[in-house]
């Protein structure tokens, strides 16, 4: 069973931290390209940022790089991505994805379009 769980979402201050975690299981990892979208109350879903499977390279929308850095351990299947100097806006349910083919939008983060599997998601709420 394919299976993307999400875990580190939580209550920020805003100027404050998380790191949020996803695991993955069920599909060869390797293989797929894992994204960070997020979706905030009465938006679409945006994508945040991305990670490649052949070299590693990052992807960042615009609103949040300088601020969030994704990374990821082949050996424990998890993909990170950690989030610094919160905001208000950043508030959302933020999902992780595996795409087989990667796409990125005009703004940097990742093309929601296309994912091949998704998480269920874990809230982030900024707010002072």
């Amino acid at each position: 069973e394919v299976q993307l769980v999400e875990s580190g979402g939580g209550w920020v201050q805003p100027g404050g931290s998380l790191r949020l975690s996803c695991v993955a299981s069920g599909f060869n990892f390797d293989d797929y390209s894992i994204s960070w979208f997020r979706q905030a109350p009465g938006k679409e879903r945006e994508g945040v940022s991305a990670i490649h499977t052949s070299d590693g390279t990052t992807y960042y929308h615009h609103s949040v790089k300088g601020r969030f850095t994704i990374s990821k351990d082949n050996a424990k299947r998890t993909v990170y991505l950690q989030m610094n100097n919160l905001n208000p806006d950043d508030t959302g349910v933020y999902y992780c994805g595996a795409q087989w083919a990667l796409t990125i939008t005009t703004s940097g983060g990742p093309d929601r379009y296309g994912v091949d599997y998704w998480g269920k998601g874990t809230p982030v709420t900024v707010s002072s």
